[in-house]
């Protein structure tokens, strides 16, 4: 073993970790991550059922197990989204969807969807909308 030296690892990267990849870079490969962080009070977890709950949690499960671009593939009623027109909304609108973020709707429990919006592999969730008042279903 003598005179073997470790390779330095690139300016990038650490012995074991990896600088996260470039903003700006397609996310489409990834898993989807979900937050809460700007859930509305309104349309939010305490309005829903143990059995709501449940099929909340179930359903990110089943997203969290495929990656962005599976999701882009599907219909809206089953894995897939839909995009929601910002003007649709009937609610108020939190500062952190800007003029330019697309609203995004997953159906979460049963067609009920939650809605929010997505930045990279990350999916916030800021509306769930189980009595379906929170924009025109058509």
């Amino acid at each position: 073993m003598a005179g073997k030296r470790l390779q330095r690892p690139a300016d990038n990267e650490g012995w074991r970790i990896t600088a996260h990849p470039a903003a700006g870079a397609s996310s489409q490969h990834l898993k989807p991550k979900f937050s809460l962080e700007h859930l509305d009070r309104t349309f939010c977890l305490s309005a829903c059922t143990r059995d709501e709950k449940a099929a909340f949690a179930d359903r990110l499960h089943e997203l969290s197990q495929l990656t962005w671009r599976d999701i882009a593939g599907t219909g809206r009623h089953g894995q897939g989204s839909e995009t929601i027109a910002r003007s649709a909304i009937r609610s108020p609108i939190p500062a952190c969807i800007t003029e330019d973020v697309r609203i995004i709707a997953f159906r979460c429990i049963g067609k009920a969807p939650m809605v929010g919006y997505r930045v990279d592999e990350v999916f916030f969730v800021v509306w769930i909308d189980r009595g379906f008042s929170l924009y025109n279903h058509g």
